[in-house]
């Protein structure tokens, strides 16, 4: 597998993906030399072609570990190189805690793809000095970007970063479409499941539909009475024209297949 070091620099790019190929494929084995020569990318980026780096990357569960951090951490920042969001992803997944503050400055990039990576590993890292700028990510201009932040906020998941998520659902100012949203506030259930109630019986109808989708996404059963109620009963309109009911009766659909799947899983 060490042969195959030379061939990742050759001028054929058929010749340095086979040898990408047959590092991975050995990896994925547990080929130790083959790992070691993966992790020489990571280490020697820049003496690399930049696919040959994110493709290695894109398999980063195969071959990375702790000894990574600093090389990744020097291709946050540069920008000639760009790769950035690959090592975004990567710094999230092996959850380099010192990247934090880099990523953050991320938030920021022009590329809407860094910013939604830096969002990921962040909300991978749950670092929770990152939960003021998600937050603020939350009116980023790209939707993708947004539901990013959202989800990372929810995987950071403290009381600081889920009253964020309420806050945005709760503004004026919320997404006509706001379902990554609501999508987040389901995930940490055990904080969210009373006040989501609550919200169902909010003035705004727009809370009450997000509310509702949200508490099918939670697969509680406790919710299924009270969705069955608004699927009949609350037929207020929100912006794109669809009904509170509407949201009720999908939900009860997301409720009664995530009960049947966990049902399954436990037989």
């Amino acid at each position: 597998m060490r042969d195959r070091l030379c061939e990742l620099t050759d001028r054929d790019r058929e010749v340095r993906l086979e040898a990408l190929n047959a590092l991975l494929a050995g990896a994925e084995r547990g080929d130790a030399v083959a790992k070691q020569v993966l992790r020489e990318i990571v280490t020697g980026y820049r003496n690399f072609d930049p696919e040959i780096y994110s493709r290695a990357l894109n398999l980063l569960v195969l071959f990375g570990d702790e000894s990574l951090a600093e090389a990744l951490r020097a291709a946050l920042c540069d920008e000639e190189y760009g790769c950035q969001a690959w090592a975004a992803t990567s710094c999230g997944i092996l959850r380099i805690q010192t990247a934090a503050p880099q990523l953050i400055d991320l938030l920021r990039h022009p590329d809407a793809l860094i910013r939604e990576s830096a969002c990921e590993a962040l909300g991978e890292i749950g670092d929770p000095t990152a939960v003021t700028p998600l937050a603020q990510v939350l009116d980023d201009p790209a939707e993708h970007v947004r539901a990013a932040a959202a989800y990372a906020l929810a995987d950071i998941g403290d009381d600081e970063a889920i009253e964020h998520l309420w806050t945005a659902l709760e503004s004026p100012r919320r997404p006509v479409r706001a379902g990554y949203l609501s999508a987040a506030l389901a995930y940490p259930a055990t904080k969210t499941f009373d006040r989501l109630i609550r919200a169902t019986s909010h003035d705004d109808p727009e809370v009450r539909f997000w509310a509702a989708r949200a508490l099918g996404a939670t697969g509680d059963e406790r919710a299924e009475k009270l969705l069955t109620h608004l699927a009949a009963e609350d037929h207020a309109t929100v912006r794109t024209g669809a009904h509170v009911s509407t949201a009720a009766k999908k939900a009860l659909k997301t409720l009664r297949n995530l009960r049947k799947h966990e049902r399954k899983a436990q037989a």
